[in-house]
């Protein structure tokens, strides 16, 4: 029942399937689009060698925990940002998922932190890297990618026809964020 939440029908009420949607180079894809994209696969590479860190600093039942929260986050990053890049809309549903990762990474560390270093440094990454990201996912979750064209029966979607071609008149009308 979520994942029908996130993936809502198109404006001609169906749903995009991977048969019906069309790829769009980076040619089509607007500038703030490629840059979230960018964002979250640079975050989701970035979790790969704090993985590592983690494990081997870590006792081992507290690395286990950190790891798998961490590679999980990582995960959903990479599937968001990369669908994102290739502006399959199919990214809202591991957008989503990374949002609510982030936001329990963030609430995790803030509340086991000892006071002091340790706190402050839980309260930098939660305020200069999980949450920005948490909210950036979620909206990115929350909204689907306006049509950077179309006039015709998808018009609210971008979406249209059996073949899954794209329709309208090819003129753009969104910056495709």
């Amino acid at each position: 029942m979520t994942l029908i939440a996130f993936n809502s029908p198109a404006g001609n009420g169906r749903y995009a399937t991977k048969s019906s949607w069309v790829r769009r180079g980076p040619g089509h894809l607007g500038t703030a689009r490629r840059r979230q994209g960018r964002i979250l696969t640079g975050a989701g590479l970035a979790l790969l060698p704090w993985l590592g860190y983690l494990a081997g600093t870590l006792p081992p039942a507290e690395a286990a925990a950190w790891v798998v929260l961490d590679a999980l986050e990582a995960a959903a990053l990479l599937a968001a940002g990369t669908r994102l890049l290739r502006a399959d809309p199919r990214h809202r549903a591991p957008a989503a998922a990374a949002a609510v990762l982030l936001l329990a990474d963030a609430c995790i560390d803030l509340a086991t932190a000892a006071p002091g270093a340790e706190f402050a440094t839980a309260v930098a990454m939660a305020v200069a890297a999980e949450l920005p990201l948490a909210a950036l996912c979620a909206v990115l979750a929350a909204h689907p990618a306006r049509a950077t064209q179309g006039t015709g029966a998808g018009a609210g979607s971008g979406w249209g026809g059996d073949a899954g071609t794209r329709t309208g008149s090819g003129a753009g009308s969104g910056s495709g964020t």
